[in-house]
């Protein structure tokens, strides 16, 4: 499963980086862009987008499907449902204070320091249409994550007999490892994202609020990266 989903993507984001280290021009003047366009015509960039977004949800819906069991939803069981989503949406805003604020004095901290590539997270200019198409990345974005790094890695390595701790920091470094072509400040600040996020599954045993302060976090940064380009163009 890794190997058709993040572990794929790990293994290319630290290659990129290594590309980015061989190249002359320095890392803290190269550029990683996100959620570029497929098509100059809008229509089809639309098309393009949503199929993109729904192929990557089919695989959280296989990883959904390997867990499965007789008897035991796997929706409740990784506590993904909306029995208690007032109580997740709380604990998901109060992780986006603690992890979005820390992780943007970090990101400016390494581009001061040159070891964090400028992130574009969005092109520049936000159109009628894109705003809802980056909201869908967001959201794909923290169910991928979350349900297979914390929720699907965490069961099946439990089952090989893996410690709690054991099992967190190896997901926390799978994280960074998939962000490495942003950089090394980036590698450390999604390290320390999962292992908050992985201590909090752990603790609360839902995976709700960590999708729904994956989702916030993201659409900030890809909904708020045009107006904040613009504000500090210096800094993105």
């Amino acid at each position: 499963m890794l190997a058709i989903t993040v572990g794929q993507s790990a293994l290319y984001a630290v290659l990129s980086l290594v590309r980015r280290l061989l190249d002359p021009l320095p890392l803290s003047e190269q550029t990683a862009k996100l959620n570029t366009p497929f098509d100059a015509a809008v229509a089809w960039d639309i098309l393009y987008r949503l199929l993109d977004v729904l192929f990557d949800l089919a695989l959280v819906g296989l990883v959904l499907y390997l867990l499965w069991e007789p008897g035991r939803s796997a929706l409740r069981r990784l506590g993904l449902d909306f029995a208690r989503f007032g109580g997740d949406a709380l604990r998901g805003l109060a992780l986006v204070a603690a992890i979005g604020v820390p992780g943007l004095a970090l990101y400016a901290a390494g581009r001061s320091l040159g070891v964090t590539v400028a992130v574009e997270a969005s092109p520049a200019g936000l159109d009628w249409w894109t705003v809802p198409l980056l909201v869908l990345s967001a959201l794909r974005a923290g169910l991928i994550e979350e349900v297979i790094v914390i929720g699907y890695l965490g069961d099946r390595l439990s089952r090989l007999g893996w410690g709690t701790w054991r099992i967190i920091v190896a997901a926390a470094l799978l994280r960074g490892a998939y962000h490495a072509y942003q950089g090394f400040g980036a590698i450390v600040g999604n390290v320390a994202m999962g292992i908050v996020f992985g201590w909090c599954y752990r603790r609360w045993g839902r995976l709700m609020p960590l999708v729904v302060a994956h989702t916030v976090i993201d659409v900030i940064a890809f909904v708020g990266y045009p107006l904040a380009a613009a504000a500090f163009p210096d800094l993105f």
